[in-house]
């Protein structure tokens, strides 16, 4: 499929982005602003996440129920999340409905009524999605390592905040950071599918062009974190697995070696015959889950292998990862090995071109990220032409025994890492 993306902007900085999908009845249409947890102070950790709870709360003309109705009216498709550096909302439904869609979303997004007793019922809400994460012990492993990693950081903190942060956002609160942040200078509207971009442009001129912004003002700047290198074991004994996260600071989003990095991470942790799924799983049978990943932001990046095993064999799962991790800076890895991991990337990005959600996630994603449009043609030749030297360098660089992180949760009371043990 051959992407066909226009692009609009409004005098008050509002972006308007469309991909039009031949042959296909679907649409999917995104609201995404450039604000997440990291654009909040302290005292207001957690804010963004609530916010984007609480737009479905009932608008100036629809109650919470009117919403919830429209909402799977028009298939039941609407999809919210917030980030660190992201909230967005997003809807697929059938082409003839955009036009009630965007309605929706942009009567959700720009008149919540903030309502005072639908806060507190959401804070309630909340509250207990923090403690089903609590009660969910890979996620909640990756907030003790995220903590740990950024100290005294907005990317330490969690998205959703804390019980203390959430119960502080009345009204007053969360109406003045909706309107300080959830602004069209930091809206983007993507659209992707069987979409006419005249007509998008159309509905967003119609509700957004009256909303007065600086188009001019400058880029949200974030502080730039300095990750620390901790080893953190928690102990759980009423878990039957022990949950591992071994991790070094990585390349950013905007670095051209991201291609590299991703083509990396795949060869050690991305797919069935990667070396840590074939070392653990296959060869031992340690674990059941195992892997790697990137996760990168604006201004930093962390390279992480996770696993989940029983405790009494957490220190050779650990011993086997930082081996591999060892190998890949040592000797480097193979040609086939890179070759394997561009055609999985390659299949990847080609199938999602499919989705009218994947491809209007995408199109978002460049434009807040890199301030253009990455089509698919570049992103498969920057793959083609990533070498094994590209590959080893970056492992050469970020895989260092006094950079390398740890974190575990589990009945864990024998296990033992110290820096030796973590040695690359």
């Amino acid at each position: 499929m051959i992407e066909d993306i226009q692009v609009s902007r409004l005098p008050n900085g509002l972006t308007i982005l469309t991909d039009r999908m031949a042959g296909v009845r679907s649409a999917t249409l995104g609201f995404f602003y450039r604000t997440g947890s990291r654009s909040e102070p302290a005292e207001l950790n957690g804010i963004s996440h609530f916010i984007e709870h609480t737009v479905f709360k009932g608008t100036e003309k629809r109650s919470a129920l009117d919403i919830a109705i429209e909402q799977d009216r028009l298939g039941g498709n609407l999809e919210a999340f917030t980030t660190h550096e992201e909230t967005g909302f997003a809807i697929k439904v059938i082409d003839d409905q955009l036009g009630d869609a965007f309605d929706l979303l942009a009567d959700m997004l720009s008149n919540p009524t903030f309502d005072e007793k639908e806060l507190k019922s959401e804070q309630r809400v909340i509250i207990e999605e923090m403690k089903m994460t609590e009660d969910s012990p890979e996620e909640y492993l990756g907030e003790i390592f995220s903590e740990a990693f950024f100290p005294g950081h907005p990317l330490g903190l969690s998205i959703a905040g804390t019980p203390k942060t959430v119960r502080k956002f009345d009204r007053k609160t969360t109406a003045a950071f909706h309107l300080s942040a959830f602004t069209p200078a930091n809206l983007v509207v993507a659209a992707a599918g069987n979409v006419e971009h005249e007509k998008i442009a159309e509905l967003a001129n119609a509700y957004f062009a009256s909303h007065r912004d600086d188009a001019n003002r400058q880029k949200t700047k974030y502080e730039k974190p300095t990750p620390a290198a901790p080893i953190v074991i928690k102990t759980n004994k009423n878990l039957e697995q022990a949950h591992l996260i071994i991790a070094t600071p990585f390349v950013m989003a905007t670095d051209e070696r991201r291609y590299a990095a991703d083509l990396l991470a795949n060869a050690i942790g991305g797919g069935m015959s990667s070396r840590l799924w074939q070392k653990i799983r296959e060869e031992r049978g340690l674990a059941y889950n195992v892997g790697a990943a990137n996760a990168m932001y604006q201004d930093c990046g962390v390279f992480s292998v996770f696993a989940g095993t029983s405790p009494e064999h957490a220190g050779e799962v650990v011993d086997i990862a930082v081996a591999e991790l060892r190998e890949v800076v040592s000797n480097g890895i193979r040609c086939e090995e890179l070759e394997l991991a561009k055609h999985q990337a390659r299949a990847s990005i080609l199938l999602s071109l499919e989705d009218s959600a994947a491809r209007a996630a995408s199109i978002a994603q460049s434009e807040m990220v890199h301030g253009r449009q990455i089509l698919v043609e570049e992103t498969l030749a920057k793959i083609a032409a990533v070498t094994v030297d590209d590959v080893v360098d970056l492992a050469r660089e970020f895989f260092q025994t006094e950079a390398t992180a740890f974190a575990a949760l589990g009945d864990l009371d024998g296990l033992v890492v110290d820096r030796s043990r973590l040695a690359i």
